[in-house]
């Protein structure tokens, strides 16, 4: 009999290692599926969320966190994925959910009050708050009773704050009413003096400033008088809806502002004291005074917190969104929300790009069931050609039947006008931001920036035109009167699509136009705005002029959005349970990955950025129908 072969002590050795690392591997592998099976297990066991039930006399508390936005900024992977790790940077709150949430509640007999915190709300225009103060003061109409409290407000939650039938503010807290104002940092010298960049700026139309920070060290003359214009205007109409919902003289509101220094020195500095004796406040309360008076007033719940019968504004959307999935199907009024900056291509949502958002009112024009289509839009505009492929869309839309009625929210400036003016009919607030219908085009050249460090360019070419947008070299006269050429063009195309538009002349389009920006109460004047309303008002036009009827319970609304994908849905899911949020929120590598989704440079700086990239399919220079517009 043949004995087994001896090994060795160094083979021996090295198999025990080999067995050893074999096992090691097999063991995290096993160890990695069954965590991953967990997980997945934990997502489906939280995918049907019990939704709490909506009790009888119940407060209803409304207290947002985070950015006011038309349509979330980032996709909904990273938004799970900072709501599980308590990332205030990625708050937002919808303005759509906020409408229905208050509409829905003026007629829920289980809503007795509502609780308004806003004092964690930002804002980026006067149309948007203006909006839901409409509806604050519609469900107050209804008799349902608000209380709004706040740490403290500025000016544009408490326009908010005061539609509430009593306003408190916490004695340590404080507001001021200060105004509006539009400062903006000029790069010129640092640009061309310091850094020896030469930013070349073709336009149109003497008010089109948008780029006026890259070629001159202050603000020109014409921006300013444009800008104080339709500030003006926004700031009395802010002014008449304070004194209107706080029952105060308009006049003596005006007026408190010359003498603010020496009425706030006689309060001794005390803010709170100084808002109650304006009447701004009905009195000065701690959170927990609120919470006793909401206990006496309502149900007391030991089990809630706060101590009383309650229902948090996402927990109500939750009811609602039941409602919604039950009355699927059927004819309806499409909605999609073009906001944000218009750029070429595919964008993610809070961006408008000119071939996602076109392709998602195609999505519209094709679906048999959209009998009508409402744009709301909230932008300042963009690239020309992005601008024009969304506009075909509208225009096709109309050409199939399908009226399309457009809902300005807080701006909708150059591009973004340029996406509205086709409509049948275009809704805005008074205090909206419009206009600026003009383009202009950046060519920012570096050849005495690399003078500096000893660097030339040099070369051949066969035509003086090769080469002639090489950022490295300086840029030729010839070659600046042909892109002067192109910009005259653009504008021409512009006033034209408007004049065809709004059946206006071409002069009479020209004399509203060149640039200038106006409120919504100002374009409506000069005929760029056919009526004030909000969403609501755009969609139930549109609902009308497709004949599913009058009342908003005779149709459906539907928003045409980018679609999750099964892993987004899942991994939303995940992060929103107890277990998800537990596991992300103490995950170095889920912190790594969030970092990539942090705001972007500041928006000068980068829309100079982006003027330097080329076209798709050419290597010519943007043309850019853009107002950086704000407050």
């Amino acid at each position: 009999m043949n004995e087994p072969q001896r090994r060795g002590p160094v083979a021996s050795i090295l198999i025990g290692i080999w067995d050893a690392m074999n096992f090691t591997r097999r063991l995290v592998l096993n160890l990695l599926f069954f965590g991953l099976l967990l997980i997945l297990l934990a997502a489906l066991g939280t995918s049907g969320k019990r939704v709490m039930p909506v009790q009888d006399r119940s407060t209803l508390v409304i207290a947002p966190e985070g950015a006011l936005v038309e349509q979330y900024s980032i996709d909904a992977t990273s938004r799970a994925l900072a709501k599980a790790l308590g990332d205030p940077r990625a708050s937002e709150v919808q303005l759509r959910d906020l409408l229905r949430t208050l509409d829905a509640a003026k007629t829920d007999e289980r809503i007795d009050r509502v609780l308004l915190r806003v004092d964690r709300m930002s804002f980026s225009g006067y149309a948007s708050i203006r909006e839901v103060a409409d509806a604050l003061a519609a469900l107050r109409a209804s008799g349902k009773q608000v209380i709004a409290f706040g740490e403290s407000f500025d000016q544009g939650q408490y326009l908010l704050a005061a539609q509430a039938d009593e306003v408190y503010l916490d004695p340590m807290g404080g507001m001021i009413l200060e105004g509006l104002s539009r400062y903006r940092q000029y790069f010129r010298e640092g640009l061309q003096d310091k850094l020896g960049v030469d930013v070349h700026l073709f336009k149109v139309g003497e008010f089109k400033s948008a780029a006026e920070p890259y070629v001159l060290d202050a603000a020109s003359p014409e921006s300013k008088e444009a800008d104080l214009y339709w500030m003006n205007d926004i700031w009395q109409r802010y002014l008449a809806d304070i004194s209107k919902a706080r029952k105060l003289d308009p006049k003596r509101l005006a007026a408190s502002f010359d003498t603010l220094p020496a009425d706030i020195t006689a309060v001794q500095g005390d803010l709170g004291k100084y808002a109650l004796q304006q009447k701004w406040i009905d009195g000065l309360k701690t959170q927990e005074q609120i919470e006793d008076l909401l206990i006496e007033r309502g149900v007391a719940d030991e089990q809630a917190e706060g101590g009383f019968r309650q229902i948090s504004l996402n927990g109500y959307l939750a009811h609602l969104d039941g409602t919604l999935s039950a009355l699927a199907g059927g004819d309806h009024v499409a909605v999609v929300v073009a906001e944000g900056e218009i750029s070429g291509g595919e964008q993610p949502p809070g961006s408008i790009g000119g071939e996602s958002t076109a392709a998602l009112l195609r999505d519209a024009r094709d679906d048999d069931s959209v009998k009508a289509l409402v744009l709301r839009v909230d932008s300042p505009g963009g690239e020309v050609f992005a601008s024009e492929q969304i506009r075909r869309e509208i225009v096709a839309l109309k050409k199939a039947g399908k009226p399309v009625v457009v809902s300005m929210g807080d701006l909708a400036a150059s591009g973004g006008y340029w996406i509205s003016m086709n409509a049948d009919r275009i809704y805005a607030d008074p205090s909206t931001v419009t206009g600026s219908i003009g383009i202009y085009g950046m060519i920012p050249t570096f050849s005495r920036t690399l003078d500096k460090i000893g660097v030339r360019t040099d070369g051949v070419s066969t035509t003086p035109f090769a080469g002639a947008f090489d950022v490295s070299r300086p840029l030729a006269p010839e070659v600046g009167q042909v892109f002067q050429s192109v910009i005259e063009k653009g504008y021409r195309d512009f006033t034209g699509k408007v004049s065809e538009a709004r059946k206006k002349p071409v002069a009479d389009v020209d004399a509203v136009a060149r640039g200038r920006v106006w409120s919504g109460a100002q374009a409506k004047e000069r005929g760029l705005v056919d009526a004030f309303g909000g969403l609501h008002t755009a969609i139930a036009d549109a609902a009308k002029r497709a004949k599913l009827g009058d009342k908003p319970g005779d149709y459906r609304v539907r928003y045409i959005e980018q679609q999750l994908t099964p892993f987004e849905q899942w991994f939303g899911s995940f992060a929103g349970s107890a277990m998800g949020r537990s596991m992300l929120g103490h995950s170095d590598l889920a912190r790594s990955m969030l970092a990539k989704v942090a705001p972007q440079a500041d928006r000068d700086l980068r829309m100079l950025e982006r003027a330097m990239e080329p076209p798709t399919g050419g290597a010519r220079p943007k043309t850019l129908a853009y107002c950086f517009c704000g407050f």
